[in-house]
């Protein structure tokens, strides 16, 4: 077993028996369960809709290199830089050079987790710069020192009363402060912070081909206030995230909405272009877009885990898992938690390193029904666990075991041969590890078929 497994079982053993933690994750998931019927209203067809977005990343990934030439193409023709880092190592590096040639002392940061796949924050405390997540969940969770909980949510395991002391521990702000108090003082303490900033980075919601522009979509202004008061704008964005057409938002931005927070549509919605122009007033006097590959690519080798590629990272499959609303975010031990997490995260670092993830899943199916581009969630946690087998991952034992139990499973006699009790007998002791947090498999005394037989023989 893995370290990064043997991390993942312990973790994820303790959250799963913290019943508080539990509490939390289900009010606040709760919440979200509320409000999103309210949004899927909006469509007239619901499914249509996710149909037709399925297939304009679909077009969009298939002509990946084609898309992403045009997008900089066009970006590039209003002064926009833009720099493709095939490793995390490169994206920093270029960031760096950046931060140097820019005198960067304080960078101001919107919530991104492309930067927090590349561990953005710790690079430059390295190198001394100052950096400052703006949106209140990242914030809360930097005073922590904890990385985000959820794709969209990054701070959803802490209560109120948890961010209340938190402020207090941190910020020396006045004791059981009520949500909006603790906003507020958020508010204060952030915003002398984008006029003291060199530098500011976003990330991208969308990419868009056509016209060469970034969308960004939040629900705070902190993205708009980090791209727009600093000298400096940097974006770094994953290379799936480009869409062919500015057409296209019409249908992606409410439903990432509504599946991300349960809105009809977030309440800023930015679409930059490049840095200020001639004829402006506002906005950086420079900007840099970094498309970032750092293991997208092996997605998209493989025919069958390409559609993973699709994600919009709307945080809708977190929501509907029940592993994940058991053992939480941080029990995976990875940027991207939850079924969409389980399914790149073995492509992104390392398959056999990681491929425990895959096995961390019901297969229930509730994450591919709830996915807003209908990606086959539950199909590719199977198609990394075939990877695995194939690439020799799997122990002798457990290939022995498996070999045996398909020779028995396909010959009726030996499924016959033996009562529910030697079954029970064998399978258990070679399945130790399900017995250890769950109670021990029990079959029938008689198999279906011998039942059938005894029925047909007494009528």
């Amino acid at each position: 077993m893995s370290k990064t497994a043997s991390t993942f079982i312990a973790k994820s053993t303790i959250k799963a028996a913290n019943l508080d933690h539990r509490r939390k994750i289900n009010f606040n998931i709760s919440r979200y369960n509320a409000v999103v019927p309210a949004g899927k209203a909006q469509f007239h067809d619901l499914m249509i809709a996710r149909k037709k977005a399925k297939n304009t990343k679909w077009n969009a990934i298939e002509k990946l290199d084609v898309m992403l030439e045009t997008f900089e193409k066009n970006i590039s023709a209003r002064g926009t830089k833009v720099i493709w880092a095939e490793t995390a190592e490169e994206a920093l590096t270029e960031i760096g050079k950046i931060c140097k040639a820019k005198n960067c002392k304080t960078l101001v940061k919107s919530k991104s987790m492309v930067t927090e796949e590349i561990h953005l924050n710790k690079f430059l405390a390295k190198h001394n710069i100052e950096s400052v997540e703006t949106d209140l969940g990242e914030y809360i969770q930097q005073l922590d020192d904890e990385p985000p909980y959820h794709i969209v949510t990054p701070a959803m395991h802490k209560s109120k009363e948890d961010v209340a002391k938190l402020f207090t521990e941190k910020l020396n702000a006045p004791g059981n402060l009520s949500p909006q108090q603790l906003t507020q003082f958020a508010r204060e303490k952030l915003r002398k912070k984008y006029v003291e900033a060199e530098v500011g980075v976003t990330g991208a919601n969308f990419l868009i081909a056509d016209t060469g522009s970034i969308s960004v979509t939040e629900n705070e202004g902190n993205a708009r206030l980090s791209s727009a008061f600093p000298k400096t704008h940097i974006v770094v964005a994953g290379i799936e995230k480009v869409i062919p057409s500015i057409n296209d938002l019409a249908l992606f931005l409410p439903l990432l909405a509504t599946f991300g927070t349960g809105q009809r549509l977030t309440v800023y919605n930015t679409i930059i272009s490049g840095p200020k122009q001639k004829n402006e007033t506002d906005g950086p006097e420079e900007m840099y877009v970094i498309l970032l590959d750092n293991g997208r690519t092996n997605l998209l080798a493989n025919p069958k885990t390409r559609e993973a590629l699709y994600c919009i990272r709307c945080g809708a499959c977190l929501n509907a898992c029940p592993v994940y609303k058991n053992i939480g975010g941080h029990s995976y031990d990875t940027t991207y938690s939850g079924p969409i997490g389980s399914v790149i995260t073995p492509h992104l670092k390392n398959l056999k390193a990681y491929k425990h993830l895959s096995y961390a899943s019901s297969l229930c199916g509730n994450c591919t029904e709830v996915c807003p581009v209908r990606i086959n969630l539950h199909e590719l946690l199977l198609e990394n666990r075939h990877e695995s087998v194939v690439e020799g991952d799997a122990s002798v034992a457990e290939r022995v075991a498996w070999k045996l139990w398909k020779q028995a499973s396909l010959n009726r006699g030996m499924m016959n041969m033996s009562n529910g009790k030697t079954k029970n007998k064998v399978v258990n002791s070679m399945f130790k590890g399900w017995a250890k947090h769950r109670s021990d498999l029990h079959f029938s005394e008689k198999t279906f078929n011998e039942m059938w037989k005894g029925m047909k023989k007494k009528s």
